[in-house]
């Protein structure tokens, strides 16, 4: 069992009941997915930094991300219907787990004059958005590789019901949230 699935059935779900006063173990909210998506205009001129985004997406992740193409023609951005715009990732489950441990506690610490990530991302339903502005923080990026610094966004679904029970739940798995 990953460290943080761990962490949440024997701390987290505990101090929650505790916190909330929830009825029953099923009420207390939990992590459902996390997305990490690559968004990459400059993938329209040159098609190696759409492989280079997916290799390097598929190895944070340890999953091979989807392609995500353009819904409809911008004419302003030079973008065509189902051109290539970005990369994807959903993960769930034991994956999600080692991919969050590993992002609050090794992730995050490197990222440079880190003073904690913004509570103010949360989207009204307990989901959390945080962006990142460069992969090289995730100790799988070896430096002498990488051409382009690419970032990306890391959203996590939870099933909370408020904002106040998804921070509370991101707090007690460990999230270093700005004070």
């Amino acid at each position: 069992m990953p460290r943080l699935k761990d962490k949440y059935f024997k701390q987290v779900v505990p101090e929650m009941i505790k916190k909330f006063k929830y009825k029953s173990v099923m009420a207390v909210p939990r992590l459902q997915k996390t997305i990490i998506n690559i968004g990459l205009g400059s993938a329209i001129k040159d098609s190696k930094i759409m492989d280079e985004a997916v290799k390097e997406l598929a190895v944070i992740s340890g999953q091979k991300p989807i392609i995500t193409r353009a819904k409809r023609s911008i004419s302003n951005f030079g973008v065509r219907k189902d051109m290539p715009v970005g990369c994807k990732v959903t993960l769930r489950n034991d994956r999600m787990y080692e991919f969050l441990d590993k992002f609050i506690n090794i992730a995050i610490a490197r990222i440079r004059d880190f003073r904690g990530i913004p509570s103010d991302s949360f989207d009204g339903r307990g989901n959390y958005t945080v962006g990142v502005k460069e992969q090289l923080i995730f100790p799988e990026i070896d430096f002498d590789q990488v051409t382009n610094i690419l970032g990306m966004n890391i959203t996590i679904v939870t099933s909370a019901l408020n904002d106040e029970e998804g921070k509370a739940l991101l707090e007690l798995m460990g999230a270093p949230f700005k004070k």
